[in-house]
């Protein structure tokens, strides 16, 4: 099990750690406490709690914890969000109590290389997400988006099946040349 800060890590309004994995939201369960007294264990997927985080016995900051249920989150696995107040020493805090609560820091990319590796999208989609993450203008935004949205994927699925069915008709124009299959152009291998 994985976490991370998904949020730039800067003085902001909010920040977000995910922590992501089998054991997600058992280690949340172990730094979080709901307002309620309800276990995070307990909750539905898409559900929020409000509460504490604390390490040590002390309560380090007053959060929303989101609870994602397997397969129905970004990494295909449980995903527990904990959005706390943004700002550098907060966020590393909270961060700091969810690896003491058992889990590991997250590599670079590493919660995307997941959603990758779950079938969650595929290797363009992953790559458009880096390049989303690095737009600095309207037209790059766009064409991340799309490229998310699954158009690369869909073009590269076209072609391939293209690609297969001439493959095919060659494979049996060559091992049949007695039926009467047709002849394979120049101009229709270009096409």
């Amino acid at each position: 099990t994985i976490a991370a800060i998904s949020t730039p890590i800067a003085a902001g309004g909010i920040g977000v750690i995910r922590i992501s994995g089998d054991d997600a939201i058992a280690i949340a369960d172990r730094a979080f406490k709901a307002t309620s007294g309800k276990k995070l264990c307990s909750l539905k997927g898409y559900t929020a709690a409000h509460g504490r985080v604390h390490i040590n016995g002390e309560d380090i900051d007053e959060c929303v914890a989101l609870v994602f249920r397997e397969p129905r989150s970004y990494t295909g696995e449980n995903t527990v969000e904990i959005s706390c107040h943004g700002g550098i020493y907060v966020t590393n805090q909270v961060l700091r109590a969810v690896l003491s609560a058992g889990a590991r820091p997250a590599e670079a990319g590493e919660f995307t290389k997941r959603a990758f590796l779950n079938g969650k999208m595929d290797l363009s989609e992953a790559e458009a997400v880096m390049s989303l993450i690095s737009a600095q203008g309207q037209q790059g935004m766009k064409a991340a988006m799309t490229a998310l949205d699954g158009a690369l994927s869909r073009k590269i699925e076209e072609l391939c099946g293209k690609l297969v069915s001439a493959s095919a008709n060659m494979a049996a124009w060559v091992d049949y040349p007695d039926d009467e299959i047709p002849d394979l152009s120049d101009e229709a291998l270009r096409e």
